[in-house]
């Protein structure tokens, strides 16, 4: 059975990184309830969860997508680029070594989040949290199991997956890449049919893939909409309370095949 690894919220979550949003006040014990809720979605998606060790004093701990990458049994262990977040690193790596060869990043910093999967291809966004050199070193590492890698080039998001993930093959068979355009240019991607999100639902470009099911943040029925008129079945979860820490749902677990 496919597994989705994940940590839950810290108590310390309005304390997190922000980047792009104002700091308000963020209720821990919502975002916990609404966590659980996304692990269920995954469940009901045909899912194993796997939770990784608990890092209570971490703010950002339960957004373990930056801290590895998953890739037919093999586990990257990332550098975040925020100077925080570099001891959840460890713990993703003791957690996820049972299951995978680990790797380590050697150089530079990259967080997941930046990391688009398409095919043997993966997709780097250039971001305040991922430099040319971590892309360099990345590169160095996934090609020895087969992996290409290409710079990506984003404009005002977090990373390169709050505007821009793989929604899977459409009724038709069409690998569909769903994208803000206020964030990505959708042609530097080969490949697959580009789908823009409604211009009113900006977070909604950010989906889990899981099994033959996509999770997406409720909210924009717009988007969800043009989604299930391609044939895709939508799981709706609430994530609100933690968008206010910039979350996006792939950045709360690590997917394996």
């Amino acid at each position: 059975m496919p597994k989705a690894f994940t940590r839950a919220v810290s108590p310390r979550l309005s304390d997190c990184e922000l980047t792009h949003l104002d700091r308000v006040p963020i209720d821990a014990a919502k975002a916990a309830v609404q966590h659980v809720a996304y692990e269920n979605a995954l469940r009901q998606a045909g899912l194993a969860i796997v939770r990784l060790p608990d890092l209570p004093d971490h703010p950002d701990g339960t957004f373990v997508e930056d801290t590895a990458l998953l890739l037919n049994g093999h586990a990257v262990i990332l550098r975040p680029g925020a100077p925080s977040r570099a001891a959840e690193t460890e713990s993703t790596a003791s957690g996820v070594a049972g299951h995978f060869e680990l790797h380590r990043l050697s150089a530079g910093y990259v967080d997941g989040g930046d990391v688009l999967r398409i095919g043997g291809t993966l997709y780097v966004g250039l971001s305040t949290r991922t430099d040319i050199a971590g892309i360099s070193a990345l590169r160095e590492t996934v090609g020895g199991f087969g992996f290409k890698v290409v710079q990506a080039e984003l404009k005002d998001c977090l990373h390169l997956k709050s505007g821009a993930t793989l929604a899977g093959a459409d009724g038709s068979g069409s690998p569909v890449l769903l994208y803000n355009p206020a964030c990505i240019d959708p042609a530097q991607f080969n490949g697959v049919q580009p789908l823009a999100v409604d211009p009113d639902e900006e977070h909604a470009a950010n989906v889990v893939r899981a099994g033959k099911r996509i999770v997406f943040p409720a909210g924009n029925p717009k988007t969800a909409s043009k989604l299930c008129d391609l044939g895709f079945d939508v799981i709706e979860v609430d994530v609100s309370e933690l968008q206010k820490a910039e979350a996006g749902l792939t950045c709360m677990s690590l997917i394996a095949d």
